[in-house]
């Protein structure tokens, strides 16, 4: 008898871990969302889009970056602030994700992190060492 409820403790005690665990996870994940959707989300959210050229501006004795991302479907922009060093390349940028919440009395997104994809200096390498040696 003593085993069968030690058994069924333990049975309650993983599915406990294991529903605090999943609770916690999906906390923690952040989803892709549309710029209209970001406006109104009341957590933190994944933006992308491609930087509008010439509506950069670096402040370097405080370390922020401001611009505005397109999104290419919609052509919506989004105003974007982030404090912390610039990315390298930032300005030859493809593609941007911020990582953030949006604050609404500045109309404004505030990255807390920043994802830049610029375009590999290797790109097309590949391709043509695929021809020299199979071609």
């Amino acid at each position: 008898m003593k085993k069968t409820y030690l058994y069924a403790f333990g049975g309650v005690l993983i599915l406990a871990f294991a529903g605090f665990a999943l609770a916690n996870f999906k906390q923690t994940l952040t989803p892709y969302v549309s710029y209209e959707y970001a406006r109104s989300a009341d957590r933190v959210v994944q933006v992308a889009g491609g930087l509008v050229h010439g509506s950069s501006s670096y402040d370097s004795d405080v370390h922020s970056l401001s611009f505005e991302i397109s999104d290419k479907e919609t052509g919506e922009t989004l105003r974007v602030s982030y404090d912390g060093v610039k990315p390298g390349n930032f300005e030859d940028a493809i593609s941007i994700v911020a990582i953030g919440r949006y604050q609404a009395q500045d109309s404004v997104f505030h990255a807390d992190k920043l994802l830049v994809k610029c375009p590999s200096k290797y790109q097309g390498l590949e391709d043509d060492t695929v021809e020299k040696t199979y071609g």
